[in-house]
Formats: C-alpha cells, sequence, structure tokens
C-alpha cells in the first residue's frame, strides 16, 4: 500500500483515480473531488477542507479525521466506509451510499446527512444540528447516540434505535419496521404514519405522538406530561408504565394504562372499527 505523510494538497482531484493508498497526517485544502473515483483508502490524522472528498469512493477508512465545515458533501456514491473518532463538522454527508460504519465521532453541524443510504451502522456517536437526519435510509443501526435535530428518519425502513436520545420532531414519520429500545424520544408528532413501529421500556414526550399509526406496538413505555391527544387513528397493542394526559380516537387495538388516564376523547371523528380497548 502506498503511503503519504504529513503533506499537503489542493486543488481539483489532486489524487483522482488513486487505490491502495494510506494517508497520515495529510491536509487536504479548500478544492473538490480530492479522492474522488478511489478504492482501498485509509486516512488517520487528517483534515479535508475541500468539498466532495470520498465521491465514488470503494472501501475507505478514516480514523481520527476532521472534516471541517467546508468540506460539506464529502461522502457520497460510495460503498464500505469507516469513520471513527472523527470530528464531522461538515453537513450533508453520506448521500447514495451503503455499508457505513461510524462509531466514537461528533457530528456538529449534520444537516441533511445520512439520505438514501444502506446498511448503516453507527455506535456512541453525538449528532447536533441534525435536520432531515437519516431521510429514506434503510437497515439501521444506532446505539448510544445522542441525536439533536428535526424530522430524523423519515421514510426510513429496518430501522434498529438502542439505548439512544432522540431530540427530534417529527422523527420516524412514515417509517416502517422500526423498534425502538431503551431510549428516549422527545419531540412532536412522533411516528405519525408509521407502520410496524415497535417502542420497548421507552420514555415519549412531546405533543400528539403516535398517530395515524398501523400497527403500534409499545412495551413498558413512559408517556410525558405533554404527550397529549396520543395515538389517534393508530391500531396499537401498548402497556404504558404511568399516567397519560390524554388518549384521542385510536381506531383499534388494546391499551393498558399502569397509572391514570387524564382524558380519553372518544368522539364522532373515531375511524372504523372503533372497538379499541383501553383500561
Amino acid at each position: 500500500m502506498k503511503v503519504i505523510k504529513n503533506e499537503e494538497f489542493g486543488g481539483e482531484r489532486p489524487l483522482y483515480c488513486e487505490h491502495n493508498l494510506r494517508l497520515e497526517g495529510v491536509t487536504i485544502h479548500v478544492g473538490e473531488s480530492s479522492l474522488k473515483e478511489t478504492s482501498d483508502i485509509e486516512a488517520e490524522g487528517c483534515t479535508f477542507e475541500g468539498k466532495y472528498v470520498f465521491w465514488e469512493c470503494r472501501n475507505f477508512k478514516a480514523h481520527d479525521c476532521l472534516f471541517r465545515e467546508s468540506a460539506r458533501s464529502s461522502l457520497w456514491y460510495s460503498a464500505n466506509g469507516e469513520l471513527d473518532h472523527c470530528n464531522v463538522e461538515a453537513p450533508k454527508m453520506f448521500r447514495r451510499m451503503n455499508g457505513i460504519r461510524v462509531s466514537e465521532c461528533l457530528f456538529p453541524n449534520a444537516e441533511e446527512t445520512l439520505w438514501d443510504c444502506d446498511d448503516v451502522r453507527i455506535t456512541n456517536t453525538r449528532i447536533d444540528n441534525a435536520d432531515y437526519l437519516g431521510m429514506h435510509t434503510n437497515d439501521v443501526y444506532l446505539e448510544n447516540v445522542v441525536l439533536n435535530g428535526n424530522y430524523s428518519f423519515q421514510y426510513s425502513k429496518n430501522v434498529e434505535i438502542h439505548n439512544c436520545v432522540l431530540n427530534s420532531k417529527d422523527s420516524l414519520w412514515e417509517s416502517e419496521n422500526v423498534t425502538v429500545c431503551d431510549s428516549e424520544i422527545n419531540g412532536e408528532y412522533l411516528g405519525w404514519y408509521a407502520k410496524n413501529l415497535r417502542l420497548v421500556r421507552c420514555r415519549i414526550t412531546g405533543e400528539q405522538p403516535l398517530c395515524y399509526c398501523e400497527n403500534l406496538v409499545m412495551e413498558d413505555c413512559i408517556i410525558g406530561d405533554d404527550a397529549i391527544l396520543a395515538f389517534e387513528y393508530s391500531t396499537i397493542s401498548a402497556t404504558i408504565n404511568g399516567d397519560v394526559p390524554s388518549i384521542k380516537n385510536p381506531t383499534s387495538g388494546h391499551i393498558k394504562v399502569n397509572g391514570k388516564i387524564g382524558e380519553t376523547i372518544i368522539d364522532r371523528n373515531q375511524k372504523a372499527p372503533a372497538d379499541c380497548v383501553i383500561e
């Protein structure tokens, strides 16, 4: 494997079409497509300042690297990419990719990140300013992740979330086959129009959660005091520990509350079969 140490590059395509390359302490200055159409790339202790760094790249690893804000859109159309102990200041990372592995990283500005991707695993990572993270992204595993950003994982399928905190309005909209365990989700309008959403030992806050859901399952979950008007037009099987401020017009299923229900609203707008049992 060719090794480049402690050098600086800039401009357009300085390392275009390189293969079997290791970068150590390298700085890529402002420019474009520095490692486009490459494969089998390793980078350690590097700084990336230019746009479109890893485009059409196969098999790359970045360890202890810094992606400056100016390195926006640097991970697109690629496959089998690993980032660990990296600081990713750039937005709009990871588009139309598969085989993504992220661990022990910081994403302080993750707006519009992780779109149209497949086979994603993110662990022990913090993601901030992350509006629209994970749009149309499938086969995802998250563990020990803190996410701050609205509209996360909309239209995504086959998602597992464990021991995470999601501060995210409108998260999991129109998602399908999602399981969330031992996590906290804060934000209005959680999971609207979701199919096969399963929440296990989770804490949920925010107004009007989990409406229009199909086959919603909740096991030993806790609902916050602000989570009013829950479950409207949802088919549901739920066990909730503690109080629930209000439930409105669930369509069918069974809701067991091991606490008090502040208000149960069943009105003329309830949809058939209108046979949900609430106790």
